[in-house]
């Protein structure tokens, strides 16, 4: 039996790769990619918590989502992302149409989550070991993102990165190159590389900062 998914992607490009991987999770495994939410019987919305106006748009399209399973053929919705990861429980309290919540460093058990819900399995892949450049793509044909850290070491008092991504973790040179190559090899001719902070790239895993270097690399 075929099951659909629908994944909406609010907030930043960061989001979007989290996005794009965890649709390539499920795409690997046999589960159809649709953007009819109608017709998608598990539904993810992976959120922004960043900002008030994000938080809000956040709230509503779960909402927005959750009347699927009254008019569509939802039988499951997923919340993921930053909003979940600092509210997750009380989401789930308030909105009870919410059947799990993933925050954003555990989302690559999204898999797993899907499997046992419909098909009583494991899933075979996890993002702990699915390979960046398999990740479902959404971006026009020529252009990707591709991520090359996670986090922020600034304890800045306005921002809510640390508390919601967590401290900073730069991806080796080499994981970043196969990436691109394999992206570059699909036709893709732009390619833009985001982090929270791009510029510190390189200082947790080398000890200097690395960014002039990858893109000479890249270059």
């Amino acid at each position: 039996m075929d099951f659909y998914i629908a994944l909406t992607s609010l907030g930043c490009s960061k989001n979007l790769v989290d996005s794009e991987l965890m649709l390539g999770i499920l795409n690997e495994n046999n589960y159809i990619i649709t953007e009819d939410f109608a017709k998608a019987d598990i539904i993810i919305v992976n959120t922004c918590g960043f900002i008030l106006p994000a938080k809000k748009e956040s709230i509503d399209t779960i909402l927005e989502m959750a009347e699927y399973k009254k008019t569509g053929r939802c039988q499951m919705l997923i919340v993921t992302g930053c909003l979940t990861q600092k509210y997750g429980r009380e989401l789930k309290k308030e909105i009870p149409e919410i059947d799990e919540v993933l925050g954003t460093s555990d989302f690559y058990r999204i898999g797993n989550l899907v499997n046992k819900r419909f098909k009583q399995e494991s899933l075979s892949t996890s993002q702990e070991s699915f390979p960046f450049e398999k990740r479902y793509l959404t971006t026009p044909e020529h252009t990707a993102y591709v991520k090359i850290a996670e986090g922020c070491d600034n304890k800045c008092t306005y921002c809510l990165i640390p508390e919601l991504r967590g401290s900073y973790q730069s991806r080796p040179i080499e994981e970043i190159l196969s990436e691109v190559r394999y992206l570059i090899a699909r036709g893709v001719k732009e390619i833009n590389l985001i982090a929270q902070d791009t510029t510190y790239y390189g200082m947790d895993l080398y000890g200097e900062e690395k960014l002039a270097d990858l893109l000479e690399m890249i270059a």
